[in-house]
């Protein structure tokens, strides 16, 4: 069984080497709790939710049950519409859900130089989707990592190898529960 993680350069570990990527810590974890699965890194640097929904059937091979959806980043540093990534998400969770893998959506926010507004319906894009398509919503992937200098590279955006770690520690708890619910079917 393969639980791939759909996502832009927080996922590809820009900047890290490939063991200390996120999705490859999680991979650790996964088998040293000798769980039946493997994690496999879709991540791809710059990438945008129309970039992932571009990319999600090549990501949904036979062998994924699960899927981590962790993209918006780029679409909020870009400050692309709100309303744009909530269809682009949509659309991916809608392609996932059709070949029954569960899904966990991962969610982001909005640099607040973009203003309130934005940034509350960036956030909210995130919550509408969780409850409309009954998936797992982390809120924050970056929760505990983001804005911490001791947990960041030195451009403040991508997490070091330990920030790394602290996102596969917020993960874990979706990810085990996912894998452990699609063991037992």
């Amino acid at each position: 069984m393969k639980v791939v993680i759909l996502g832009d350069s927080l996922t590809a570990g820009l900047g890290l080497d490939a063991r200390e990527a996120y999705p490859a810590v999680l991979d650790a974890r996964l088998r040293a709790a000798g769980l039946p699965a493997q994690v496999v890194n879709a991540g791809v640097s710059g990438d945008t939710s129309a970039g992932g929904l571009r990319r999600v059937n090549w990501a949904l091979d036979d062998a994924v049950r699960v899927m981590v959806v962790a993209l918006g980043g780029n679409d909020g540093l870009r400050g692309l519409p709100v309303a744009e990534m909530k269809r682009n998400l949509s659309g991916i969770i809608e392609q996932a859900q059709a070949r029954r893998v569960t899904v966990i959506l991962a969610g982001m926010e909005a640099p607040p130089n973009l203003g309130p507004e934005y940034t509350a319906a960036f956030r909210q894009v995130y919550r509408d989707l969780a409850k409309e398509y009954r998936v797992a919503l982390v809120p924050f992937l970056l929760a505990g990592v983001a804005g911490d200098p001791a947990l960041n590279q030195a451009d403040g955006i991508h997490p070091n190898a330990a920030g790394a770690r602290k996102v596969a520690e917020v993960l874990w708890p979706y990810v085990e529960t996912a894998v452990r619910g699609v063991v037992t079917r």
